[in-house]
């Protein structure tokens, strides 16, 4: 990863330099032992590193369709592993204890990528496949998950990523050698939304077209009403997902109210079903979730 170093003022003390994180878009120029906006990096002696680093929140074997995952592995499991940190600012988060907390702020145990690696072996006896690192945004520790996963291909299992898509592509670069599927939060298609959130959604956009050409790419749009769930909108969106690859599974989910986002009722079925029609014009393979 590129860094980049510059000091305030006149004085030469390592407090006093910035460093600029380069792992996705928003670039936080960080002075000495200060976080960036994800909670899970941070300016260590004038370099960033990921603090969270082999640090586990959550640890479960899930169904391999709870990620969602439909047309990857179906009916086997996946040894689940969750950090903290995420660096988008979604509203209404449904892993808002972990993703939205810093490493003060989280009960974490600390396991190496090898450790790890070993109990994902273990567990092939419960029909595991290898790990799904999800429950926060995995890329902002990208490095653990890329050492983790070049020691799961090793055993000959699967690594998936369950992400937001908000990265540069420095960091797909490392990773994407390694992963096997990716199910990506496309958290709506226009602009203004992804602004609001805290992204962009150009950003998003070429991070699935070229994971889609690594790998199994699955999608997740949860329909927020007021927001993203207008038929126009699901139209332009499924015509996108259709231009980079109709094969790509697209799964539309209920919004419930939680986090910040409790000013509004849960999403209308119909309204799910209805834009599941929409999507299904142009895609092969059109879920829906929640409902």
């Amino acid at each position: 990863m590129n860094i980049q170093r510059t000091e305030i003022g006149s004085s030469e003390r390592s407090s006093e330099l910035r460093a600029v994180c380069q792992v996705c878009p928003h670039h936080c120029s960080l002075a000495e032992g200060q976080y960036g906006r994800c909670r899970a990096r941070k300016n260590e002696n004038g370099r960033i590193v990921s603090a969270s680093y082999g640090k586990i929140t959550s640890l479960m074997l899930d169904p391999i369709e709870k990620k969602p995952l439909r047309h990857f592995y179906p009916g086997r499991n996946i040894l689940s592993v969750g950090s903290f940190g995420c660096n988008l600012s979604c509203p209404f988060c449904q892993n808002h204890e972990i993703s939205m907390a810093g490493e003060e702020q989280s009960v974490y145990r600390e396991i190496t990528p090898q450790e790890l690696a070993d109990l994902a072996d273990e567990y092939r006896t419960y029909g595991n496949i290898g790990i799904a690192f999800t429950y926060n945004e995995p890329l902002v520790a990208y490095e653990f998950v890329r050492d983790t996963a070049e020691l799961v291909h090793g055993y000959g299992m699967k690594t998936v990523l369950v992400t937001n898509g908000y990265a540069e592509d420095s960091v797909l670069d490392e990773l994407l050698p390694f992963i096997d599927a990716m199910n990506i939060d496309l958290k709506g298609f226009t602009e203004p939304y992804y602004r609001m959130l805290g992204g962009d959604l150009e950003t998003v956009k070429h991070v699935i077209t070229r994971a889609a050409a690594y790998c199994h790419v699955e999608l997740t749009t949860l329909i927020v009403p007021g927001e993203n769930d207008s038929e126009e909108e699901m139209e332009a969106e499924a015509q996108w997902i259709a231009s980079v690859d109709p094969e790509i599974t697209l799964h539309v989910t209920r919004f419930f109210p939680q986090y910040y986002m409790t000013d509004r009722d849960a999403t209308e079925v119909s309204r799910v079903y209805r834009l599941r029609d929409v999507a299904g014009r142009y895609l092969r393979h059109v879920y829906t979730g929640n409902c």
